[in-house]
Order: C-alpha cells, then structure tokens, then sequence
C-alpha cells in the first residue's frame, strides 16, 4: 500500500539517480511506444521523474517504483495526446475524431522500440492500435507484465486487458496481412509471453495502490 501526505518526500539526489539508472530506459521506452515521437518521449521522461521528485508515494520496493513510474507515464501520454489532438482538431476542424496517435516516419525511430529490428512492422502496427490496447500490448510484450498486473496498473479488471490483448492480436494480424500482401513479408504478435518469473529483471508481484 501507499501512503501520502502534505509532508515533503525524502526524495534525495541518491534515490533520484538510482530511479532514473534503473527503470529511465522503461519509461522512455513506454513514452515513445506510446507517442510516437522522440521529442514527445523526452518531455514525458522529464514530467514523470519530475513528478517522482515532488510525490509523496512511500514505495514498498523497486517493483513498486517502477510499476508508479510506468502508471504515471501511460498517464501523461493521455495527457498529451489529447492535447494533441485537441490543437490539431482547432486547426483543422476536424470533426471525426481519431483515437490513435499518428505515425510519423520522419520523427519515429521503430528500431528503438523493439529489441529484434526484424519486428518493425509488429511494432509499426502496434503504433496504429487506439492507446488503451497500445499501452496493455506494451506492458505485456515488452516489460513482461501479466494481465492481473497490467489490469491493478491501469485500475481495470483482468478479464479486460485479456480482451484488450485478444483484440490488438487480430487488429495487429489484420493490419499485417494488408501489408504482407503489398510487400510478402509476415509477422505476427505471440499469443503469449515468457513466464514473467524468467523475467531478466526477476520481478515480484506488483504491489496494489
């Protein structure tokens, strides 16, 4: 559990540097996964880890550290995308609303956001899907987050994020079929993931806000 208050967090110069030395690339690799945008993923990493400084969340444990931080990014990339979209919608007014944020092939660099550049167009897709199957395609597939896990940090239910999943797997497939006809290549999102227990970084559970 968290506990807050009016009192001013402990928050040192040393918990600081090992916050952002620890889980920096995870909430980069989120903001830009879910922006789009290299310019915009830096000014989400700034506003998150200010945001770290000036909260008064006692943490449990890393574990809990990392899933507030990735919380708060998922959050402020809402944020922004709405803002986003807003501005655009003023200067194009423009009455259908889109709920993805747009792929920009001259601001995006895809190979940062997956580990084998041969997923590219996976993840290309993925930048297609509206942010709430984005963002559970993410946490899943990338930082090994089970569905229960994903479900507390999003304040949704298991089931929910199973059909999130379920649904950015066909979205994705159809997606990639369109373009496996256009060029012959194939690609496809797992059904599954590894066990998060052989996570690389051997997580524990994700402590319940």
């Amino acid at each position: 559990m968290t506990a807050e208050n009016d009192a001013q967090p402990d928050r040192t110069e040393a918990f600081m540097a090992r916050a952002m030395a620890d889980w920096g690339d995870a909430v980069y690799r989120l903001a830009l996964s879910q922006t789009r945008s290299k310019a915009d993923a830096e000014d989400v990493y700034q506003d998150v880890f200010m945001r770290l400084y000036g909260d008064a969340t006692e943490f449990t444990s890393s574990e809990h550290l990392k899933a507030w931080l990735l919380r708060v990014t998922i959050n402020r990339c809402r944020d922004l995308a709405k803002s986003n979209w807003n501005r655009h919608r003023s200067r194009a007014n423009d009455t259908s609303p889109r709920h993805t944020v747009a792929f920009d092939p001259v601001r995006d660099d895809i190979a940062e956001l997956v580990r084998d550049p041969r997923d590219a167009d996976v993840w290309d897709a993925v930048g297609q899907l509206p942010d709430n199957l984005r963002s559970s395609v993410h946490l899943h597939y990338v930082e090994g987050y089970t569905t229960d896990e994903i479900a507390r940090m999003l304040h949704s239910q298991p089931a929910t994020v199973r059909t999130w999943l379920s649904r950015a797997r066909a979205r994705v497939k159809d997606l990639l079929t369109r373009e496996s006809e256009r060029t012959g290549a194939h690609a496809a999102l797992p059904s599954v993931v590894p066990d998060p227990r052989t996570h690389r970084d051997q997580r524990k559970e994700v402590p319940h806000d």
